[in-house]
């Protein structure tokens, strides 16, 4: 799929509806992708794009979710808003968990309801949900648009609040007697929004007491999230920490925002983190936090978190500096603009060589391993495989799990914005429409979709739109008839007994991708891997690609339920 050039819109006839007035505000807003499914209460707006000749691209999915999690991958990878537009009721409650999704992982979304008209709203009108309601919690915002003239400046407004500050999701909420009324022929689009001021010039005085910890420290560590990436920050994060020596932990959704092959590098961080990334945070005296939650998959047991630690936070968001651990030294501001006033300051760097040392021989004593398969395949060494033959600079998307695990671990990412996955929520289905919205987003780029095969059949029906699409995203299921990670925990915890949790009549997904047009390919030997890979890799088109493991494999290292984050189990054989 090669990309298009932009040209410039004209829209095709008068401002006769509040359809057309949405449609105007979206092409000022420059959207070049929306992704949507239509229905009753959006019959006017999708009029209006098809009389005003469609002056943006519409990708049809074949679910909401799938609509959604596309949009959050298109997100992702370039940096925009992704625009969704949904029905109302059903339609609009099948975006709930996107949404939720979005919020939890900071990804700007400018997402468009359909609602009942205005008189029949409360009324449980067919089709009528209580979206304000039901998405008060989980967005940055959300708006009913209770008069027709207030469009252009709703969408303006909310563009504005989803890419600003701690980016997030933000609603529209539209009544279908709105988007079908008659206009004036008015158009403002002005707005102002007193109450919304991001912080994101650092505070001196702080950014001085962080130069002073550092200079003083002798175990210092970053830790770098997603932040980093949604500042655009990674190239003041490398230079920051080159210049001064300093190790780099990542998060799982901060990775790729400091090369995975750097040598200050320790990897990831938390639960399936490596044992050199999580002892050197244990045994740190300073760590500075760039843009994470210091969630609890990363925390662990809060009481063994950083134990001998000064924390300092960076981040733009005020309301993660402190909520989950105590610091002594909190940043309000964007990540790159913290980075550079920590660069551009007078600073002595720390003496800390000893701490290099050690941590170097961490990384030699205690890497990450795995045992070859005698019958099928190591699902680890497969993605040694997939980096190798993808030269690793492929975008990857993730579902949920184990699969998601060896990804993280073995998939060493160099670059920023090319790693995506459901971090904060966990949602199993994401990784198919989230790589499909990446492919769109970057159409000349490599998509990866490293898949379970319990999650892909929750959005399976998307292959549709690769076909749809020609889109070349290479899909590899990670089939271990199970859901993996749930097993292994019910292997660990809950003495084998597994309840629920393998999927011995999986169907034939070869047939199933044959069925929507696509190539499928199944892959059970080792040997055979590489020949398999060479040919997908050549291939200008979508592949899905059925990976056979075995069922018993688990994701070590892993810090157990209520351990801290010193106490890994499966460090080594």
């Amino acid at each position: 799929m090669k990309a298009v050039a932009k040209q410039e819109v004209q829209l095709k006839e008068e401002l006769g509806t509040g359809a057309d007035l949405l449609i105007k505000a979206l092409v000022d807003a420059k959207v070049e992708k929306v992704f949507g499914y239509p229905g009753g209460a959006v019959l006017p707006i999708y009029d209006a794009m098809f009389r005003h000749e469609f002056p943006f691209e519409h990708i049809l999915f074949r679910h909401e979710q799938g609509t959604i999690h596309a949009a959050e991958g298109y997100a992702r990878v370039t940096g925009k808003p992704g625009v969704v537009i949904a029905t109302s009721g059903p339609g609009a409650t099948n975006l709930i968990t996107g949404i939720t999704d979005a919020m939890m992982d900071s990804l700007p979304l400018v997402i468009f309801t359909g609602q009942v008209g205005q008189s029949v709203i409360g009324t449980d009108a067919f089709q009528e949900a209580d979206v304000m309601g039901l998405t008060t919690p989980i967005t940055k915002y959300n708006y009913q648009v209770q008069n027709i003239a207030d469009l252009p400046r709703i969408v303006n407004e909310a563009f504005h609040i989803a890419t600003t500050g701690r980016p997030g999701p933000v609603l529209i909420d539209i009544p279908k007697n709105i988007s079908a009324g008659a206009t004036d022929g008015e158009y403002d689009n002005s707005f102002e929004v007193p109450g919304y001021q991001p912080t994101v010039n650092p505070n001196p005085m702080q950014i001085r007491k962080l130069a002073n910890a550092l200079s003083q420290s002798k175990k210092p560590v970053l830790l770098a999230g997603a932040g980093v990436t949604i500042a655009d920050a990674s190239d003041e994060l490398t230079a920051f920490a080159e210049k001064y020596q300093l190790p780099v932990v990542n998060t799982l959704l901060g990775l790729g925002s400091f090369p995975g092959s750097h040598p200050l590098s320790l990897g990831m961080g938390g639960m399936h983190g490596t044992y050199t990334a999580n002892m050197a945070i244990y045994e740190a005296d300073l760590l500075i936090n760039i843009g994470a939650r210091f969630d609890d998959r990363l925390t662990g047991k809060i009481s063994s978190f950083a134990p001998e630690a000064k924390v300092a936070h960076i981040d733009i968001d005020p309301a993660e500096i402190g909520k989950n651990i105590t610091t002594e030294i909190p940043v309000v501001a964007d990540a790159k603009r913290a980075l550079l006033a920590l660069l551009n300051g007078e600073l002595n760097g720390p003496d800390n060589k000893e701490w290099l040392e050690k941590l170097e021989a961490n990384k030699k004593e205690y890497p990450l391993w795995y045992d070859h398969s005698d019958e099928l395949i190591s699902p680890q060494w497969l993605i040694e495989q997939i980096h190798q033959a993808s030269k690793g600079e492929a975008i990857v998307a993730t579902d949920v799990g184990q699969h998601q695990m060896w990804a993280a671990q073995f998939y060493h990412f160099n670059k920023p914005h090319n790693w995506i996955t459901s971090g904060g929520l966990g949602t199993m289905g994401f990784g198919l429409p989230a790589a499909i919205g990446a492919q769109i987003g970057r159409p000349d780029d490599t998509v990866i979709s490293i898949l379970g095969d319990g999650g892909v059949q929750m959005t399976i029906q998307e292959l549709a739109v690769m076909n749809d699409l020609n889109l070349p995203v290479k899909v590899f299921i990670v089939n271990n008839e199970a859901l993996g990670m749930v097993r292994q925990w019910q292997e660990k915890f809950h003495g084998e007994r597994y309840s629920s949790s393998l999927l011995t009549k999986n169907p034939d997904f070869l047939k199933i991708a044959e069925g929507y047009g696509i190539r499928g390919i199944k892959v059970d030997k080792e040997k055979d891997v590489p020949a398999v890979l060479e040919d997908i890799f050549s291939y200008d088109g979508p592949v899905v690609v059925d990976c056979r493991i075995s069922w018993k494999e688990k994701v070590f290292p892993m810090i157990a339920p209520g351990k801290g984050i010193n106490e890994m189990i499966g460090v080594t054989r």
